[in-house]
């Protein structure tokens, strides 16, 4: 990227709207909208102060393109920390085309995708983990991944990350200036409390790392994978879970033949639901795959929602024992993840029935039970708020530090392993010089983080998935 040039891009998503914000950044932003603007106040915006709007028209000689608002940021006070203005026009397609490629005629060139945010980032508007937050607030869906990014962005991650960093740093230095010492044998770094920071160092990493499970699911989703013998309603649950027809309700046995997923939010938390084929001795090749993906399914779940049809079972007795046959071999290969049994079609039952499922179903170990009729609803809430128990919001609601991002759990990773080499070194009495390759290595990989070390391919892999105006 040539970081020196003025850039433009359409900072709002194509197509049309109300209004439309196009923003342009770089040493030049303001003198080159300047002459195709013309203020309804007769004021030239060279010479107006920062963070000031200016109603009037954009022209390309003496035709008019639209009637626009232009924002004016002088740098370093702008998100850049370049020169930089925004342009709100008219949402119409032709109109955004037209002033952009006006700008590009006057010396702008079209911006890279992130490149923006880059150059924030390069100006040390903030740091990379902060950058990299940008880009997941921008896709978060529900309260919960919008509020780990916000955490993010505000510095919360990076903040803990810095002063480890600098303690850290602090001790090298000192260890580093024994070796300018060492004929004279003499100890500025005490080693009792580097082992307290050293200690110190390791829960917190160890705790961030712990947090990687918890932050991933909930950014990316929980999955939920719905499963149960075939036509017992797990189409049926789904929809009744989304609310809309998303999956294809039939009386015939092996309709979905492959898994169908959709989201949503509960309590503020995203759920990935995946409909799943039925569960069932078959010859069907193509019905076959769909059992074997299933399986695939289940094992990429963080919770498995199995169904029963009440009606079935109250007319054949001996399918319980099939069930509970099913059942067992869901918890035998996967015995960590929760297992809720879902009773579907209860509306279709009696009271004395119902107690006497319950009574056959509620022995299977480690499973939870939940009844319920995905036709008519009743229950269907009752199964979100069961869903939600599962999902460990502790460190989310106390405003804890979470680690969504897999580079970041990589190099805290990396960084671990690095301190306890440290700590060993220290507990066996390791010379100074060795101790400091270790402490540098540790150094370089919270660097790696916050972008105190970075290189131009990191750069690029990064701002790559940002989206082009940001």
């Amino acid at each position: 990227m040539r970081l020196n040039d003025t850039i433009v891009a359409l900072a709002t998503p194509p197509g049309a709207g109300a209004i439309s914000v196009i923003r342009v950044s770089g040493p030049e932003a303001i003198n080159i909208v300047a002459p195709i603007f013309k203020a309804k106040s007769n004021k030239e915006i060279t010479e107006q102060p920062t963070h000031t709007l200016h109603l009037g028209n954009i022209a390309d000689n003496e035709r008019l393109i639209d009637e626009v608002l232009v924002s004016i940021f002088h740098g370093p006070r702008s998100y850049t920390g370049e020169n930089t203005t925004e342009i709100s026009c008219h949402g119409s397609p032709y109109i955004q085309q037209e002033i952009i490629q006006l700008l590009i005629r006057k010396g702008c060139r079209s911006a890279e995708a992130g490149e923006f945010t880059l150059r924030a980032f390069l100006n040390g508007k903030m740091d990379l983990s902060q950058a990299e937050a940008v880009a997941d607030l921008i896709s978060s869906e529900n309260a919960a991944s919008h509020q780990m990014a916000m955490q993010q962005m505000r510095g919360g991650f990076s903040n803990e990350i810095q002063k480890l960093r600098q303690e850290l740093l602090n001790f090298a230095s000192l260890i580093e200036l024994e070796l300018d010492f060492a004929e004279e044998d003499v100890e500025f770094a005490n080693r009792d409390e580097f082992k307290g920071l050293v200690s110190r160092i390791q829960q917190v990493l160890k705790k961030l790392i712990d947090s990687f499970a918890v932050g991933n699911v909930l950014k990316n989703g929980i999955p939920v994978a719905i499963v149960g013998e075939p036509n017992v309603g797990k189409s049926t649950l789904l929809n009744a879970l989304l609310n809309e027809e998303r999956a294809i309700v039939s009386d015939i046995a092996g309709t979905t033949r492959d898994t169908i997923e959709d989201e949503m939010s509960i309590g503020g938390v995203g759920f990935r639901f995946i409909d799943t084929a039925g569960i069932r001795e078959t010859k069907d090749v193509i019905e076959g795959l769909g059992i074997k993906k299933t399986f695939e399914k289940i094992s990429q779940s963080q919770v498995v929602v199995f169904l029963v049809d009440s009606s079935k079972l109250k007319a054949e007795r001996s399918r319980l024992h099939e069930i509970h046959v099913e059942l067992e071999k869901i918890k035998n290969q996967f015995p960590l993840k929760p297992l809720i049994i879902v009773v579907n079609k209860i509306d279709r039952l009696s009271e004395q029935d119902i107690d006497a499922l319950k009574s056959s179903l509620d022995d299977i170990d480690g499973a939870t039970l939940q009844l319920l009729s995905a036709k008519s609803g009743e229950g269907v809430e009752d199964l979100k708020d069961k869903l939600l128990q599962f999902v460990n919001t502790g460190e989310l609601r106390n405003n804890n530090t979470i680690v969504t991002n897999s580079r970041h759990y990589n190099a805290l990773l990396s960084a671990l392993e690095e301190i306890n080499k440290v700590q060993e070194g220290l507990n066996h009495g390791l010379s100074g010089d060795l101790m400091a390759i270790d402490i540098r290595q540790a150094l370089y990989h919270f660097g790696e983080i916050t972008g105190e070390i970075t290189n131009d391919d990191l750069l690029g892999n990064i701002f790559a998935n940002f989206c082009i105006g940001k």
